[in-house]
This record gives C-alpha cells, sequence and structure tokens, in this order.
C-alpha cells in the first residue's frame, strides 16, 4: 500500500497522471491501475474523474494530507534505523547550559555511554541563546535549556524540572551568611555572567528586564574564570539548575534569590525539532526525564 500512496501524492503533486508517471518511473496506465486498487482497498473514491481531468475528493484531499504525515514519519524511521544499524557511525549532540551545575545531566550521560558505548555522545557547552542557535541550525540533537520563550510547536518541549534562582558568592562578602537575598538589595555589587561575547548583548537584556539585575555587569568565558571574578570583585554569579547544598568548595556561597519576597523560579526543559526525534534522541530524554524525577522526589520526601 505505501508504494500505492506514493504514486497517489506523485498524482496529486504533479496535478497530472502523466507526468506523475514519468516521475515514478512507471507508464500512465500502470499508474491509473494502482490508484484505483488503493481505493479499492480503501473502499472509497481518492479522485474525482472527468474525461481526462480529475479532482480530488474530500475523503480524498484528507487523505492526501494525513499520507504526507505517515510517509515522513515513514522515512526518518528507515533512516533512523539505518544510523542505528551503524552505531559507529552515528553521534548524538546534547547542548547543556554551560553554567549549569546539577548532577542529573552527568547521571543521564553515564547512563546512555553506558547502555551505548559505541554511540559518540559530543556535549556542546553554552549559555540560553547559544544553545538555542545550536538547535536551530542543527548543530544539536538535543539541548537541556532553561526556558526563555513561548513553547513552539516545531520543537518537542520536555519539562524537567522547575528550580529556584540561586546566586553564587564569595564566603568574603558579608552576604554570604544570607539564605536569601532580595535582588534590589545587590544593586551595588557587580553581577558576573558567562557568554560569549557574540551573546553579551541577549543575557544582559534578559538579566536586567525579566530577573531583575539593577548594578554593573560583567561577563566571564566559562565557570572556571567566573567564580574567580565573583571572588576578586567581591560579586555574584546566578546559577542555573543547583540546589543550596550543594556547595563546591569552602570559599563560595550559594543563596537563594528573590523579588518582593518570592522567590525567583526558572523552569529547565529538554528542547529538540519534532523532525530530528529519533530513538537515541528520544532514549537520553527520556534518562533526563527519569533522574530529574528521582531528584524531585527526592526533595519531596525530605
Amino acid at each position: 500500500m505505501l508504494r500505492q500512496i506514493r504514486y497517489f501524492q506523485a498524482v496529486v503533486r504533479c496535478d497530472s497522471f502523466s507526468e506523475a508517471a514519468e516521475e515514478c518511473h512507471i507508464s500512465q496506465s500502470a499508474i491509473s491501475q494502482q490508484i484505483k486498487a488503493l481505493e479499492a482497498e480503501l473502499g472509497f473514491l481518492l479522485l474525482e474523474r472527468s474525461g481526462r481531468r480529475f479532482s480530488l475528493t474530500p475523503a480524498g484531499a484528507y487523505f492526501y494530507r494525513k499520507s504526507l504525515v505517515i510517509t515522513a514519519d515513514y522515512d526518518r524511521m528507515c533512516a533512523q534505523a539505518a544510523k542505528i544499524a551503524n552505531d559507529d557511525d552515528f553521534h548524538l549532540r546534547i547542548g547543556f547550559l554551560r553554567c549549569c551545575s546539577g548532577l542529573e545531566f552527568q547521571r543521564s550521560l553515564e547512563e546512555f555511554i553506558e547502555m551505548h558505548p559505541l554511540i559518540k555522545a559530543e556535549v556542546l557547552l553554552g549559555n540560553h541563546e547559544e544553545l538555542y542557535a545550536h538547535l536551530r541550525a542543527d548543530e544539536a540533537d538535543i539541548v537541556l535549556n532553561d526556558q526563555r520563550r513561548a513553547f513552539s510547536d516545531e520543537y518537542v518541549n520536555l519539562e524537567l524540572m522547575t528550580s529556584r534562582l540561586y546566586i553564587e558568592t564569595s564566603t568574603l562578602n558579608p552576604i554570604a551568611d544570607l539564605r536569601e537575598i532580595e535582588i534590589g538589595d545587590l544593586r551595588n555589587m557587580p553581577c558576573v555572567l558567562i557568554a560569549g561575547q557574540m551573546q553579551q548583548a541577549a543575557e544582559e537584556e534578559y538579566y536586567r528586564i525579566v530577573v531583575g539585575v539593577q548594578g554593573e555587569i560583567v561577563f566571564a568565558e566559562n565557570l572556571e574564570e567566573a567564580r574567580l571574578r565573583t571572588i576578586s570583585e567581591r560579586g555574584y554569579m546566578p546559577l542555573e539548575g543547583i540546589q543550596a547544598e550543594d556547595e563546591v568548595d569552602t570559599s563560595l556561597r550559594r543563596i537563594a534569590l528573590t523579588r518582593g519576597g518570592r522567590p525567583i523560579s526558572r523552569k529547565y526543559c529538554a528542547f529538540w525539532k519534532k523532525d530530528n526525534s529519533g530513538y537515541y534522541v528520544e532514549e537520553f530524554a527520556e534518562l533526563l526525564k527519569k533522574n530529574f524525577a528521582n531528584y524531585t522526589e527526592g526533595r519531596q520526601r525530605e
């Protein structure tokens, strides 16, 4: 039936039996017979014929639209299966927030590599905008990112967790003894953000408008540099997807951010393009979902 459906699609696309037959490398009479056989198997007419001309019946128009989706899915399934059959040639490119320090991603990556030792898992680090750019340009198969935009129908948007926003600061900073702090109370301290030169404007706009940063903003290229600048400049650094008890070392403290007395929270999701949904992408997404769910359940029991 699949071949007959493709013949039917060709006739509709070309709006001609003869052109469709030429495209499919069969005779005009053969393609006409194949479509009649398809109609007989389905039990209804797809085309209303009038001499040399034809038009789609209402059922045919519906069948045509849905058949395009089915054949596209079939083609992707076959391509993905071919990749699975050649594990040593397959890469899974995973985007991860550069300033995120949660262990759920690490556990998911370790489990995936253990399950598929021949698959080449490549981790791409970046801030929100860099990861979004990787996904749009097909340079990443799946990314773990914070949600800053409304969900798009072009992507699968798998919600993983909602986490409070924390800052990290030096133990030498007088605010280090606080458990929570208002974002407005940090107006006289430099805020250290991690971003490449091309992404700095977008990061600054987000933290000023959405988070509410008022003071000076300085940039670092990576997490290590940002922590050094936080210590040396007596500033603070916002961190993604972390918990207050996960201290890095004795020279740093983590403090929960509030605005108007209420916690500032952020939603974290796994994103991937719907037309790039495949076995390994979805399997890694399931590992993320499981590990983030385990963390959430563990926190609720405490």
